[in-house]
């Protein structure tokens, strides 16, 4: 269904980028609460310092691959650990650098199971040992209209699938997110079931772009954009990369996703970034930058697989408007 969104020449926000009013005016609020001193300042101490444990990350070294790299503009790191979707810390975009330090990394472990020869449970050391970790530098593209340029430390998934050696019957891989009530204040939200569940095709897993990830901007993940190990699948659209795997599990049958199962006319298994396949409630044919563009500074076109055409082979002979 497509679905115009100029108004006598003038391209209008997304709605997902309007802020609502009552979030707009509890923060007016707020600001005027601290502007008269009603606030003690040993609270506002411990929001700064909470906020601040969600982003700080240890370096984490690793060799840029020069064959993943796009020249755009990387998107300063302030904006990529601030403006993030993670609702099992919050819906709105400020809330998971806020509130996300409730996440306790380590330890940390991932079960590998269901259709493999071996399957097993690597702590985060030993899944992060597993081959050498390479630098990336990855566009990536959300379904609500706005883009990043992130340089991601991991390894192809390929990787790991190839060790816990797969069966004839696997043919999808299913990620599973840790979802833990006492962490994860935004668990107590019915917008989604939990855990958080994403899955891939099993050639698209296999995909060398399809990332295992540890790390961005030489450190290792904050809390909020997914420590300590998730997904980045950069050819789709962003909520396919599941933060904070706890489980891989390989199926014979196409897995169950939250996206999904929440809204499935608007979100399908498949959702590669395609501009030519409109979300319902709004264009996909361009996007803003994060960081780059002011507000009202013209959006840039969206390239099909979000620039990534080497995985078109992938959907050779589908619609990809039905298997959207």
């Amino acid at each position: 269904m497509l679905i115009h969104r100029r108004n006598n020449g003038i391209d209008l926000p997304f709605s997902s980028e309007i802020t609502p009013r009552e979030v707009f005016e509890s923060r007016r609020s707020f600001i005027k609460q601290v502007a008269v001193g009603s606030i003690a300042s040993a609270s506002l101490l411990e929001m700064t310092t909470r906020s601040a444990w969600a982003q700080s990350g240890q370096k984490l070294a690793a060799k840029s691959n020069p064959a993943f790299v796009v020249m755009d503009k990387q998107t300063p790191y302030k904006d990529a650990t601030t403006y993030n979707n993670y609702y099992e810390f919050g819906t709105d975009k400020s809330d998971p650098a806020q509130t996300a330090g409730t996440l306790k990394p380590r330890p940390w472990s991932v079960v590998i199971e269901g259709e493999v020869k071996k399957p097993m449970t690597l702590d985060l050391d030993n899944l992060m040992k597993l081959t050498s970790l390479e630098e990336r530098v990855y566009r990536h593209r959300c379904v609500e209209g706005w883009s990043m340029v992130i340089p991601w430390i991991g390894y192809s998934l390929s990787n790991l699938i190839k060790k816990v050696e797969p069966t004839g019957n696997a043919k999808y891989v299913e990620f599973v997110t840790l979802a833990d009530s006492k962490q994860m204040p935004g668990l107590r939200s019915s917008v989604l079931q939990w855990p958080y569940t994403e899955g891939l095709r099993m050639d698209e897993a296999m995909h060398p772009l399809a990332l295992l990830a540890f790390g961005m901007y030489g450190e290792v993940l904050p809390n909020q954009n997914g420590a300590p190990v998730r997904m980045v699948v950069p050819w789709k659209y962003g909520f396919k990369s599941a933060k904070s795997i706890v489980k891989i599990r390989f199926l014979k049958e196409q897995p169950k996703t939250s996206w999904n199962l929440s809204a499935p006319n608007e979100y399908g298994f498949y959702s590669n970034v395609n501009p030519n396949v409109d979300h319902p409630r709004w264009s996909q044919a361009t996007e803003r930058r994060i960081g780059e563009d002011g507000f009202f500074t013209r959006k840039r076109p969206t390239l099909m697989f979000n620039g990534y055409n080497d995985v078109a082979s992938l959907y050779a002979g589908m619609d990809l408007k039905r298997f959207f």
